[in-house]
């Protein structure tokens, strides 16, 4: 769910269809229609006004910023619920970058304290789960010491262990305004044409502590989320991302699909693959269709 300050967009976010972006209260009813229905979790990203954003996203570090005050809000009035938060710097950075620059390049060392102290503060707003999914080196295993050192022991790290240099960010991208003010994210994203590399970032994200493990995004990678089930005990997700979710509303506007059908289809095939969680923007009405 995206959140924003002040009240809920009045029309849906223009580049993916039927999305908002949600002011806490209006966030707060949804995420209750959510449970009703029988989904378990909410996973959130927060829109930061430009003012707030700075090289280094200090503002990811606001014990009253807007992801820990929503979070607080959730976890007062639905304590039931799992909430999963993202770990990033991109959407408080002003350069749009999920790590530090320095000189035009990602310094990972200088980035990866920052997760930590981050995923910290989230935790301390009461984050069930932390989703690091900045891709930088290390990062799984300072963050679980961060949380460890902290006295979270129970709060789980959720890793964006294989996350690809795709094309089908895009949506996101314009909903929290965190498209890279320069350059791309290929230096630390992983390139479409490796599966290889997926299973070493399997390998070290179990060895750092991980607790689920991530495939982003999700149709177009099937093969690589049934290589990265064949390869780990640990839960699997798999990211129905904005793209491929815009792209099913958009055609079902267009009468070239039914949207339910292909929907669930869709979701379907991400299970098949391996998935045993599944993050997607059509949760709810999946969950109503299934109800039905």
């Amino acid at each position: 769910m995206f959140v924003q300050e002040g009240e809920s967009s009045e029309t849906p976010i223009s580049s993916m269809p039927g999305q908002s972006r949600y002011g806490i209260q209006k966030l707060l009813s949804k995420a209750e229609e959510a449970l009703l229905l029988g989904v378990p979790a909410v996973a959130l990203f927060p829109a930061i006004n430009e003012a707030a954003k700075d090289p280094r996203g200090t503002e990811a570090l606001n014990e009253n910023g807007l992801l820990q005050r929503t979070v607080r809000a959730l976890k007062a009035r639905l304590p039931e619920l799992s909430v999963i938060t993202d770990v990033a710097l991109d959407p408080y950075s002003s350069d749009g970058h999920d790590g530090v620059l320095d000189k035009g390049q990602i310094d990972n060392e200088l980035t990866v304290p920052l997760l930590a102290s981050m995923a910290v503060s989230q935790a301390q707003a009461g984050a069930d789960m932390v989703a690091p999914s900045d891709m930088m080196d290390g990062r799984v295993l300072a963050i679980r010491r961060g949380l460890d050192e902290a006295g979270y022991f129970n709060v789980g790290i959720c890793s964006y262990c294989v996350k690809y240099a795709s094309g089908f960010y895009g949506p996101f991208r314009d909903a929290l305004g965190s498209a890279p003010k320069s350059g791309d994210k290929k230096t630390y994203q992983m390139d479409p044409a490796n599966v290889r590399e997926a299973l070493r970032e399997v390998r070290l994200d179990e060895a750092e502590g991980a607790d689920w493990l991530m495939v982003k995004p999700g149709l177009p990678y099937l093969d690589v989320i049934r290589a990265v089930r064949d390869a780990t005990p640990l839960p699997v997700a798999a990211y129905q991302v904005s793209g491929e979710y815009a792209m099913l509303k958009a055609a079902a506007q267009n009468g070239w699909l039914d949207y339910n059908q292909c929907l669930l289809e869709s979701l379907l095939c991400l299970r098949r693959a391996g998935a045993d969680i599944i993050f997607t923007y059509g949760a709810v009405e999946a969950a109503r269709l299934l109800r039905s």
